[in-house]
């Protein structure tokens, strides 16, 4: 028996990375998956290994209202209901702020903030039918501090830190919880695009003010998701939980 059986999650940007895993994962702990992203190729992959049982995939721009409408009608239709939200869709850049072009500063806040306040009122009618539910906002230790050439990132995720707490304010009356997941350097193919620009952080130094001295596993992260989508969390809302190996433990980052 898993800890998800007889729950349906709407995961974002599931193509590749993070959201891969989660996926993944949480269809291995018995949910039922609708899960989007713009990398179609890549996701229908996905949707392929795990079958139309366990999963079924939809284009999803996580900007978009549209969007998000269809992906819920997805779900509803495939599987009935929404128990779980996982925002998990975004994007990251280096640029220094004198050199970062307002376009790119929007396009991030729009993927990584306003994206994640979409989907929590797009499953808000859902999940109060459904009794409640679980929505699982990744957001970043640069949720609680700030690094040279994150300035976008950076504000995003303290925007999804910020937009979970008030929203567990609002719709606990609904059963729905609502918590952030805060995840330090993760080995993602986002990761390793963005470590390649120029004002990308020094990856041995970030390594060696690790306690945990290595990147985590996409999966470490989604044992940490499936956990409080699962009703082994059920008095955990407006939270943040943190894994970073230790990162914001000490002084130096």
């Amino acid at each position: 028996m898993g800890r998800l059986d007889g729950k349906v999650a709407l995961i974002t940007g599931g193509a590749r990375g993070m959201g891969k895993s989660h996926v993944r994962h949480l269809v291995s702990e018995g949910a039922r998956v609708v899960f989007g992203d713009i990398l179609d190729d890549k996701g229908a992959a996905v949707a392929a290994g795990l079958g139309e049982q366990a999963c079924r995939y939809v284009h999803h721009d996580v900007t978009s209202e549209q969007d998000w409408a269809a992906a819920v009608a997805t779900a509803m239709d495939a599987f009935g209901k929404i128990d779980v939200l996982v925002n998990n869709a975004g994007v990251l850049k280096f640029a220094r702020i004198a050199d970062m072009p307002l376009a790119d500063f929007r396009r991030i806040f729009e993927v990584n903030a306003i994206g994640c306040w979409l989907g929590m009122k797009a499953v808000i009618g859902p999940m109060t039918a459904a009794g409640g539910g679980s929505i699982v906002n990744i957001s970043s230790i640069e949720g609680f501090t700030g690094a040279a050439g994150l300035s976008a990132y950076s504000a995003s995720k303290f925007a999804v830190r910020g937009m979970t707490k008030v929203a567990a304010q609002e719709l606990g009356q609904f059963g729905i919880r609502v918590n952030s997941v805060h995840p330090g350097g993760v080995l993602t193919r986002m990761v390793i695009d963005a470590a390649a620009t120029p004002d990308h952080i020094d990856g041995t130094t970030f390594l060696q003010s690790i306690p945990i001295s290595r990147f985590a596993q996409p999966v470490e992260i989604s044992r940490l998701v499936a956990y409080l989508a699962s009703d082994d969390s059920s008095y955990s809302t407006g939270s943040e939980f943190v894994a970073d190996g230790g990162i914001l433990s000490g002084p130096g980052y």
